[in-house]
């Protein structure tokens, strides 16, 4: 067997022989004599004439007696297998078993393991795909993408996804954490990023993502979402569409990266928050952080370099782009309208009635033609309820029962919106009135709420209290001299005297009598 070592020196002689007979030829020596000195064929003695390096030498074809028989079948197999799902191709295993249950082959696994392992690269399977390092000018790109992470909401486990827009020259990330992926999220994703980066960039990547994307096309054509055109046309960017499945996933590597850079640093272990609220303070204070690093490959901060990009963003128009996604519904019998799986409440006197809604990332908002009539958060659970106990007081007082079992009455002692002191106050009057006279008592309180704060109510139902004066009448006159003062200001009567002053003269007016026509 030749080893490398004596390969190498065996080419290492050919190339000094090659080099002794052109010096030779030089010297006038013909190829005939060349050819006798040193014992090689005229063809050898042209070639070293020709090129100084002596031509690789050809490997001799072995023949493949025991897979011989069996290669047109593989390679048919390997060949089919380009146009299938990459995990359900053939294995070298597979391939062995298929030849001896399908073939009766009589041949080792490790002679078909050696063939496949060497055809499939020849055929296309597996090979690696180069990629060409790219240079963003500032301004000129941004990539756009979600994913999933999970958090402790109120201590619940919950499932949200992370909105990550990267800006391509600086590598600046803008992350937004949202409980949907829908298209409000999508696109208030964009406008919050935008305001933060005090910018836009002329182009920014996607994958096809269904808020943006509602069938993909040949190349790189898409049918885009109309919402996502109007985002686009109102800040002016343009949009390119990476390659579906991972094939494209490199063409936005940065912000691909980014979301899993993110996660790993910022959100692990699970962070505990008691709204979302809460919880993109968290993320918008570790964005902030991001500004202080280093970029591997790169010399300068990412905050630094966002500094230099600023400028060359396109600027930001002068209205907000309203992200919503408009939607309508008719109330129900409960006085609720269903957005997404999920109810909430509206005033009762819209019940059966259809309501256009304004459905946001974070907040649903029902509106009577142009009236505003509820604004609530927007549930995270199927099924939820969202009820405003003020939605429902005008039935109550109709029907006081109901009242202690509401599922409304229910969240507002949950929200903090119905407080000890509400309690206090109602138990107080039932007490003294009965359960029905008191509640319809208590409940004019709460119709109260809606012209005066809740500050001034609830320490005009403590003094209540303390007093013994129950009536909801001083309470709510109590609570509006809190807000304005009394009515007329109390003055001692001592410091009456002061105020004296002596009785106006009419002499003045007697001087006119003479002026006075007489009949």
């Amino acid at each position: 067997m030749v080893t490398a070592t004596q390969e190498s020196d065996k080419a290492r002689r050919k190339m000094e022989q090659f080099e002794d007979i052109r010096s030779d030829y030089r010297k006038g020596v013909s190829i005939r004599q060349l050819a006798v000195k040193y014992h090689v064929h005229r063809r050898v003695v042209r070639a070293a004439i020709d090129d100084p390096k002596p031509p690789a030498r050809k490997a001799a074809r072995r023949e493949q007696p025991v897979i011989g028989p069996w290669v047109a079948i593989i390679d048919q197999w390997l060949t089919d297998d380009l146009e299938v799902h990459p995990k359900q191709r053939h294995t070298a295993t597979r391939v062995h078993s298929r030849l001896v249950s399908e073939h009766g082959a009589e041949i080792a696994l490790r002679t078909v393991s050696k063939y496949v392992a060497k055809r499939r690269p020849e055929i296309g399977l597996g090979t690696k795909e180069v990629f060409i390092a790219q240079e963003h000018l500032p301004g000129d790109e941004g990539e756009v993408d979600f994913g999933d992470f999970y958090f402790y909401l109120d201590g619940v486990y919950t499932k949200a996804a992370l909105f990550e827009l990267r800006l391509s020259s600086s590598g600046k990330p803008l992350h937004q954490a949202y409980t949907t992926t829908g298209s409000e999220a999508f696109l208030e994703g964009h406008v919050n990023a935008f305001e933060r980066a005090g910018g836009v960039p002329e182009t920014i990547r996607y994958d096809n993502l269904k808020p943006a994307v509602t069938r993909v096309l040949l190349g790189r054509d898409r049918a885009e979402n109309e919402r996502f055109l109007l985002l686009r046309s109102h800040y002016g960017f343009k949009s390119f569409f990476c390659r579906p499945g991972k094939a494209g996933a490199h063409e936005k590597g940065g912000v691909e990266g980014g979301i899993g850079y993110f996660r790993r640093n910022y959100l692990t272990p699970p962070p505990w928050v008691e709204s979302m609220a809460e919880l993109n303070q968290l993320i918008e204070e570790a964005d902030e952080a991001e500004n202080n690093r280093v970029i591997s490959g790169r010399s300068q901060t990412i905050g630094d370099a966002l500094e230099k990009e600023i400028p060359y963003l396109l600027p930001l128009p002068r209205e907000r782009f309203d992200a919503a996604v408009l939607l309508s519904a008719k109330v129900d019998s409960h006085s609720r309208v269903s957005v997404r799986q999920c109810f909430y409440s509206v005033p009762v006197h819209l019940v059966g009635k259809r309501v256009d809604i304004k459905l946001g990332a974070a907040t649903v908002e029902i509106l009577d033609g142009s009236k505003v009539v509820a604004i609530h958060e927007r549930a995270i659970t199927r099924n939820s309820q969202v009820l405003k106990l003020d939605h429902y007081l005008e039935v109550l007082v109709k029907k006081p029962g109901a009242l202690p079992g509401s599922i409304a009455l229910s969240q507002a002692k949950a929200n903090g919106i119905f407080t000890k002191a509400h309690q206090k106050y109602w138990n107080a009057l039932m007490e003294s009135r009965g359960d029905k006279p008191g509640t319809l008592a208590f409940i004019d309180v709460l119709l109260a709420h809606r012209s005066l704060k809740a500050d001034s109510l609830i320490i005009a139902m403590e003094l209540a209290i303390e007093s013994g004066a129950l009536d909801p009448q001083s309470v709510i006159m109590d609570a509006r001299n809190l807000e304005s003062g009394p009515l007329a200001p109390v003055i001692p009567i001592e410091t009456v005297a002061k105020y004296d002053r002596p009785t106006p003269s009419l002499d003045h007016y007697d001087t006119l009598l003479p002026l006075r026509k007489t009949s």
